[in-house]
């Protein structure tokens, strides 16, 4: 089944809300063997959702739409569907009763009045129950089965109704003949160009065994999808499979993950899995390795703590940094990365420190360590060594891809693949 997706709100096509809904719909229904095939976003106009409505009903028959549902002036969807199917608004007062009784229950007073035009729907439209929220959806059909659903822009609501209203009405009109899915499989890369992955692709020209493959580079490296459309779900795994482990072999240990892996995850499963634990010492990123180690449950039994050291003399007090090194290397160079990681381990008798320096711009460097320079060391039970990357970008930027680096670095040395090809590495 094909079908098309409208989201609604002034605040999206401002750019003040980022649109998550319109990729977990096409995630969500894409494995049910249902495809977006177009994505269109317009304001709260009623006439601007009237002309999206009424063009995508006439080229697939199909729409789905989120946001528009709340209790205020400028949510008006409910109202330019009335207008696109000629219909009438009603007040459908077993769903207002059902909300009111569910508020006074809820908050132990009345709900209020502006809630009520919730319930002024179009003539004939079914109910979306809401069990997450307060805005119903409805699910409304012409005479020649052309139908639109409406979901709430909450994307909590969004999703709860997604998976309890529309999925199934969904596959119940698709029937017994819905055999084939659309799905994918994201292999995760990182410390690799998006150029030198294609060279390394290169000679099987955007398709692996005829499936598609597509580079998504981001701040974290370059996500390889792999996409089977139309084939039986009895299939679609096994293909990809084919697909993913011929991309393997040709990126190797560049890659990292699947689908939505951390690195961070990933570093600490590592750990775990050796009993050891972790402590850092960060200066210009200024806290974001702890953060994104931390943002992990169950890491506190691995990470001990760690060291904001942006001024020199807390890398000297609290480090145990040398001040000649200082004197003679500066502060972003190997020798005071490689103390930093090893500074840190030791004060917090932990099994692994890491240190980060650099400079993260927009000022402070120079023709020797131009904005950019990071050194990042890792010092694994009294085994250290460094990297130096000159990352692109802005602040934060670089500050997030010398996290990045760290963390692959770390997933390396527990991987024994801990040298990479054009990474300056040094010891101690």
């Amino acid at each position: 089944m094909d079908l098309e997706l409208i989201t609604i709100g002034d605040e999206l096509l401002l750019g003040f809300t980022v649109d998550t809904n319109a990729v977990h719909i096409a995630r969500t229904l894409a494995d049910r063997g249902v495809r977006i095939t177009r994505r269109a976003t317009v304001g709260d106009t009623p006439a601007d959702i009237v002309d999206a409505v009424r063009t995508a009903l006439d080229r697939t028959g199909a729409v789905l739409t989120t946001g528009g549902l709340g209790p205020t002036a400028d949510d008006r969807t409910h109202e330019s569907l009335a207008l696109a199917f000629d219909r009438e608004l009603v007040l459908n007062e077993t769903a207002r009763d059902v909300l009111a009784e569910r508020w006074l229950q809820r908050f132990g007073r009345p709900m209020p009045d502006s809630n009520v035009r919730q319930f002024l729907l179009p003539k004939g439209a079914d109910v979306l129950t809401n069990r997450h929220g307060s805005a119903p959806g409805i699910w409304l059909e012409d005479s020649a089965g052309r139908f639109v659903a409406t979901m709430p822009g909450v994307p909590r609501e969004m999703r709860g109704m997604l998976l309890e209203e529309i999925v199934p009405r969904l596959q119940a009109r698709a029937g017994a003949t819905a055999t084939t899915v659309v799905r994918s499989r994201t292999l995760r890369t990182t410390g690799i160009s998006e150029s030198a992955c294609a060279d390394r692709l290169a000679e099987l020209c955007g398709a692996v065994h005829d499936v598609p493959l597509s580079y998504l580079p981001g701040l974290d490296g370059v996500d390889l999808r792999l996409t089977v459309n139309g084939v039986p779900a009895a299939d679609a795994d096994a293909t990809l499979e084919r697909a993913a482990h011929t991309v393997r072999e040709r990126v190797g240990d560049w890659i990292y993950g699947e689908g939505d892996d951390d690195l961070a995850a990933i570093v600490l499963d590592a750990l775990r899995a050796h009993g050891h634990t972790i402590a850092v010492a960060e200066s210009c990123t200024g806290g974001l390795l702890g953060g994104r180690l931390t943002a992990i449950s169950g890491s506190s039994s691995q990470v001990l703590g760690g060291i904001i050291a942006y001024d020199n003399r807390i890398k000297v007090e609290q480090l145990g940094v040398p001040e000649s090194l200082l004197a003679e290397h500066g502060a972003v160079s190997e020798p005071v990365a490689l103390a930093m990681a090893s500074g840190v381990r030791e004060r917090f008798g932990a099994d692994v420190g890491v240190g980060i320096t650099g400079i993260a711009g927009p000022g402070g460097g120079s023709d020797a360590k131009p904005v950019g320079t990071v050194w990042v060391a890792v010092d694994v039970s009294g085994v250290v060594h460094a990297v130096k990357p000159v990352l692109p970008g802005d602040r934060g930027e670089i500050r997030h891809r010398a996290t990045q680096i760290a963390l692959d670095r770390l997933r390396r040395v527990y991987a024994s693949t801990s040298s990479v090809p054009g990474w300056t590495v040094g010891g101690a």
